[in-house]
């Protein structure tokens, strides 16, 4: 049943790829002279102003038949990662059966020398591994969209197509995490921490509270993705190597996925939803500061508050474990704690805040990765290496979500504009575990007349389910990058979900009250 199920995703993938280019060939030439954008922005789309949402849905379906095929793939990708941690253990027995025929090949070879060869690498087990990376699912699925595009208006239309989606963020977020991941910003930030942290006793608990409280507000200032790249880092090497019970695991990344998706909104320039709002709807620091900002530090603090309460016995093992391993650990290249020149912190912090003022100028903030990787290489005695496979994985993962949330307008804008503001904000809650929250939030931008109270909940919903699932905020596929090898077999898409239930519904519960007293 599982060999079936892998034939047919790889048969969804690839297969639709020579009909589509033959059936592009004819059908490109009768699309190709016309004047048409696919997919429509929301003011195209004719019908009832009356109309109830299903039918704009309807409607929009019949005027528009791509939409349902763009959705149902998305939707398609969707239910692939839920089973990305299934095809992972598959690609794991894959390559355990693989090195056992290698050993069993190697012993035939002793005594019959002419006997064939088993190749090193099992191209089966790799298959399936990638099929199993949740950074590349979305990207996967882009190939059967691409050819489902094509094969209705042709290749001229799609490359056309490609060409209007805006990539910025996607390679912003590879550029900021490469260079907050270097070893200067992370000692730096640690070293901040660590000095709240020993307010507390500096204990595991104290650095768990002070990781899962601090790094989300610095969110606000450093941007979203690079303060879940430090946090994730040291939870990583201050929580997880502790190896924490499963449950525990969970609940503190999910706590942390919804920490990162509200810390950020003390400021209007550091998270992905806030930024898509702030010019369109003329928000600026201080509104942000006010509406949402100290709403959601309070939010953090009894969310964190909450967690450590129900883990507070868990704590102690993980204590005994630090203990025990402290004495017979040996300190790694990566993680030797010699001194770091303030110089060669500052340029690095420097770096940090260049690629941060010129979020929106890719040409700057490349320049600013060149000039990073080049001053890294000078000063390659006080760096680690520069690992770039996370920053572009995570990119590859977004910028293949980007696309694949072009063509999901069509039935969130009915849903967002029909809702008032307490059930709006819910509803922008419930959506974004099924699309990027900037997405949602974008979309919102395009609703004409909504009113000074709904856009607020459309942002404080969206902010709210940013760690219900991996997909909901830019900067989670990150975290899940760095921290699910203390998972085993992967993060599990419901075990993430759980995990980020009670903070979510916290978080809700905090930023409704403003939107519920129209304070603001």
């Amino acid at each position: 049943m599982k060999a079936l199920s892998l034939f047919l995703t790889l048969l969804v993938v690839f297969g639709g790829m020579p009909f589509a280019l033959a059936a592009g060939g004819g059908q490109g030439e009768a699309h190709g002279e016309k004047s048409f954008q696919i997919p429509r922005t929301v003011s195209e789309y004719e019908h009832d102003r009356e109309a109830g949402v299903w039918q704009k849905i309807s409607e929009r379906a019949a005027q528009d038949p791509f939409n349902v095929v763009a959705t149902v793939i998305f939707l398609c990708a969707i239910l692939h990662t839920f089973a990305a941690g299934a095809i992972t253990k598959l690609a794991h027995k894959a390559q355990h059966a693989h090195e056992e025929r290698m050993v069993a090949a190697k012993r035939r070879a002793q005594d019959k020398p002419q006997a064939g060869a088993v190749d090193d690498v099992s191209f089966k087990a790799v298959a399936l591994h990638y099929l199993g990376e949740v950074e590349a699912i979305f990207g996967i699925w882009l190939i059967p969209l691409a050819a489902a595009y094509v094969s209705f208006f042709g290749w001229q239309p799609f490359t056309s197509f490609i060409e209007s989606v805006h990539y910025t963020e996607p390679v912003f977020v590879v550029v900021i995490m490469a260079i907050s991941a270097s070893r200067p910003v992370i000692r730096f930030a640690e070293q901040l921490m660590e000095r709240v942290a020993k307010l507390f006793g500096g204990s595991v608990a104290a650095w768990w509270f002070t990781i899962l409280t601090i790094g989300p507000v610095l969110g606000s200032f450093i941007t979203e993705p690079a303060a879940m790249t430090i946090c994730a880092l040291l939870l990583s090497k201050k929580f997880y190597e502790l190896e924490p019970k499963p449950k525990f695991a969970y609940a503190t990344l999910g706590l942390l996925f919804v920490n990162i998706s509200v810390g950020g909104t003390l400021t209007h320039f550091a998270a992905p939803p806030v930024l898509m709002v702030v010019s369109p709807w003329d928000w600026d620091m201080a509104y942000m500061f006010r509406n949402f900002g100290v709403w959601a530090v309070g939010g953090i603090l009894i969310a964190n508050v909450a967690y450590y309460s129900c883990f507070r016995k868990q704590f102690a093992d993980l204590v005994d474990r630090q203990t025990g391993g402290s004495e017979s650990g040996v300190e790694t290249w990566e993680d030797r704690r010699d001194g770091i020149p303030l110089s060669v912190t500052i340029v690095h912090l420097v770096l940090l805040a260049w690629t941060v003022f010129n979020v929106h100028n890719v040409p700057l903030f490349m320049f600013g990765l060149l000039v990073f990787i080049a001053f890294v290489w000078a000063t390659e005695h006080h760096q680690n290496p520069i690992k770039l496979r996370t920053p572009m994985l995570v990119g590859f993962f977004l910028a293949a979500l980007v696309t694949h949330g072009k063509f999901q307008g069509w039935w969130i804008d009915p849903i967002l504009s029909a809702l008032d503001a307490v059930p709006l904000m819910i509803g922008a809650t419930v959506l974004t575990a099924f699309n990027d929250n900037a997405a949602i939030t974008f979309l919102a931008t395009q609703v004409p007349g909504l009113s000074e109270i709904a856009k607020q909940a459309v942002v404080a919903g969206a902010v709210t389910g940013g760690g219900l699932t991996v997909i909901a905020n830019a900067p989670n596929p990150a975290g899940q990058s760095i921290l699910q090898k203390h998972f085993k077999g992967g993060v599990s898409p419901m075990g993430l979900l759980l995990g980020a239930l009670v903070p979510t519904v916290i978080m809700g519960m905090i930023l409704m009250i403003p939107r519920m007293l129209g304070i603001g």
